[in-house]
């Protein structure tokens, strides 16, 4: 299969440091390359990657008008060269725009929460030629109230960058590994490490700047160097490997409905057990009591920490070799393009 893939503007693929959108596409063209499949790649202009033909978005902000008719007209134009099987879009739907009533088969890729308006209206156009996929089933059920069809496929981690650590001290740190911001749930961590007497380990970018900093100045920096908080700043893929798999949990206890959040099953993938809450995808990705625990205070917080001793953390890897490794998601990513192109190709007998 000729297969043409699209990232957002901002990042290269794959990202240097955050960029989970961006990780997931380089890993889907590696593996595409090494099953034999011919693959293009419109992203940012410093991306370095496998794929076979490169595209460079003229416009690098999304949100900006002048920068989407640029890319919209500059997808248009890949595709003519590239002349693909299939397109495959973890950008955004607007730059599909033109190519909506084509028949060529079209997948939308959502990270996150879909417009209700702008996936409607282009059900309307395209009909059966566009399908959709969802990181999660929490996004597909978001996105099916809009019409189209809708396939859960979970994002995945590459296995061989997490080292698995089946034990680790008795006095091992909590980790906290996200952006921080109130939603993701910096300061209920903080208090639970705090109540249980546990180091916390903190790491991810943060703000200087509105409500943010503010959050920052005031929620969080004061507690640093104090009772076992500490910031260790933002993290590479090697950084994260080590920070993880020496922490005894990873503790993320979000306060927003979560897409999915890649983090989560990099953390299994070490054979770190996850707190967090019942939100949004978690409940897709830990199972309570077997590879972590989904709270909903302080003191279940307090009380999962207090359990995680007793959770086998082998049962954290297989959870991620069996449901989120890269080679099980790809090849679900695979059998939809296979079932696009060959739906297309029967209606195209069909009309003859």
């Amino acid at each position: 299969m000729r297969i043409l893939l699209t990232a957002d503007p901002e990042l290269p693929v794959p990202p240097t440091l955050y960029g989970g959108i961006e990780r997931i596409v380089d890993l889907l063209i590696t593996q595409l390359k090494q099953r034999g499949h011919t693959v293009g790649l419109v992203a940012h202009r410093d991306s370095n990657t496998l794929a076979d033909r490169q595209f460079v978005w003229k416009g690098q902000r999304s949100q900006d008008k002048l920068d989407a008719i640029q890319n919209t007209l500059l997808l248009k134009s890949a595709i003519r060269d590239f002349q693909p099987d299939l397109i495959h879009s973890f950008s955004r739907i607007l730059y599909l725009l033109p190519l909506l009533r084509s028949t060529i088969p079209k997948i939308m890729s959502y990270q996150r929460y879909p417009s209700a308006r702008t996936t409607s209206w282009a059900v309307k156009l395209a009909g059966e030629s566009l399908t959709f996929t969802g990181c999660s089933e929490y996004i597909c059920r978001a996105g099916r109230a809009s019409g189209g069809i809708w396939h859960p496929i979970h994002n995945c981690v590459e296995l061989e960058k997490y080292t698995f650590r089946p034990t680790v001290d008795e006095d091992a740190p909590l980790v906290f590994l996200s952006r921080i911001e109130r939603i993701k749930g910096a300061h209920t961590a903080i208090e639970a490490a705090r109540r249980s007497n546990r180091r916390l380990l903190i790491a991810g970018n943060y703000s200087t700047t509105g409500e943010a900093g503010q959050y920052w100045r005031e929620e969080i920096e004061p507690h640093l160097g104090k009772d076992g908080i500490e910031y260790v700043g933002a993290v590479n893929d090697q950084q994260k490997n080590e920070l993880l798999g020496q922490a005894a949990a990873m503790i993320v206890p979000i306060e927003w409905d979560e897409p999915f959040g890649i983090v989560f099953t990099e953390a299994l993938a070490c054979g770190t057990p996850v707190i967090s809450c019942p939100r949004g995808a978690l409940p897709e990705i830990v199972r309570p009591g077997i590879d972590g625990f989904l709270i909903d205070s302080i003191d279940a917080a307090c009380d999962a920490i207090a359990q995680v001793s007793k959770l086998d953390r082998s049962k954290c890897r297989q959870r991620v070799e069996q449901c989120f490794a890269a080679p099980a998601i790809v090849t679900q990513y695979e059998q939809l393009y296979q079932k696009q192109i060959q739906f297309k190709n029967l209606r195209q007998k069909q009309q003859c």
